[in-house]
């Protein structure tokens, strides 16, 4: 069902900051989230401002891409969430995960 244009993205627009979009895999959500933001909402907030996850993921680790999958991560960056393929549950799964990440990410480079 359609997002009402009156409540959203105008709503998204007065938080601080640019939003950026995050996912895994990237490549599979952000073409249909752009395409419904544009048909049903009239915008898109994100631009084309988005990160993948395990592209993260391999920058993060320093390993190559195809060995960055889930089950190579390490635990920590895993809260103890449903799996369901809800999407609302699948996004914020992926929210605490990269959450996780960047707070890994920045605490190596602090030492």
């Amino acid at each position: 069902m359609p997002v009402p244009r009156s409540t959203w993205p105008p709503s998204t627009k007065a938080l601080p900051g640019k939003p950026v979009f995050v996912a895994y895999p990237a490549a599979f959500d952000f073409p249909f989230v752009y395409w419904y933001l544009t048909r049903y909402a009239g915008d898109n907030p994100f631009g084309f401002s988005v990160i993948d996850i395990k592209t993260y993921a391999m920058a993060v680790l320093r390993r190559p891409y195809r060995t960055c999958g889930k089950a190579s991560m390490p635990p920590d960056w895993f809260d103890p969430m449903p799996h369901t393929h809800v999407a609302l549950d699948d996004a914020l799964e992926q929210g605490a995960l990269f959450c996780n990440m960047l707070r890994a990410n920045l605490d190596a480079a602090r030492g």
